[in-house]
């Protein structure tokens, strides 16, 4: 009697075990997915773009802070110099006495532009330059603008570092959804 009730046993067992899934939850499961990546995608890469650009934004500020810090200690003219070269902008902080096609170049993210915005030193086309003298000052009203960044790969997001006073003020700024002189970056 004992052997044929785990015969039995077994039987129902079987009878109710499942080794793996029915086609239709597996549809369900990759419908699910598909709707979650179609939300989650453009969501994320925003996320990523806006991330770069806010480091790019850092590195253009900490630069033109540099070159003024250099400028008070040596007790002379020192530039913050950028640039797009092969589609990759790039700073360099340097002397005044140095030419900035010898100064030492710096890369920021490959998916980062100068925007059209850009208008620091407006004069000078292939270079954008600050100059701050030896008091941290900026040189000349000309050295006020802005160095504006946005993605490559398109979106509204911008950022700015801004010189906004002749004794070498700076601030940084994000894109607004209203234009002011027609600047969405002040």
């Amino acid at each position: 009697m004992h052997l044929r009730s785990l015969v039995n046993a077994k039987n129902l067992l079987n009878k109710h075990s499942s080794s793996g899934f029915t086609l239709p939850e597996m549809l369900v499961v990759v419908l699910l997915i598909g709707i979650l990546a179609t939300v989650g995608i453009p969501n994320w890469l925003s996320f990523v773009n806006t991330q770069r650009l806010n480091t790019a934004q850092n590195e253009v500020y900490s630069a033109m802070r540099q070159a003024q810090r250099q400028a008070i200690k040596d007790k002379l003219t020192w530039k913050a110099s950028f640039r797009e070269q092969d589609g990759i902008v790039q700073w360099a902080v340097h002397p005044d006495t140095v030419n900035s096609s010898n100064a030492n170049w710096n890369n920021l993210n490959s998916n980062v532009r100068l925007d059209s915005e850009t208008n620091l030193n407006p004069s000078l086309s292939t270079v954008q330059q600050v100059q701050f003298d030896y008091k941290g000052n900026a040189k000349s009203l000309s050295e006020l603008g802005r160095i504006t960044l946005s993605s490559k790969s398109g979106g509204k997001a911008k950022r700015c570092v801004i010189i906004s006073t002749i004794l070498g003020a700076m601030r940084t700024a994000k894109e607004h959804t209203t234009t002011n002189d027609g600047k969405y970056c002040y």
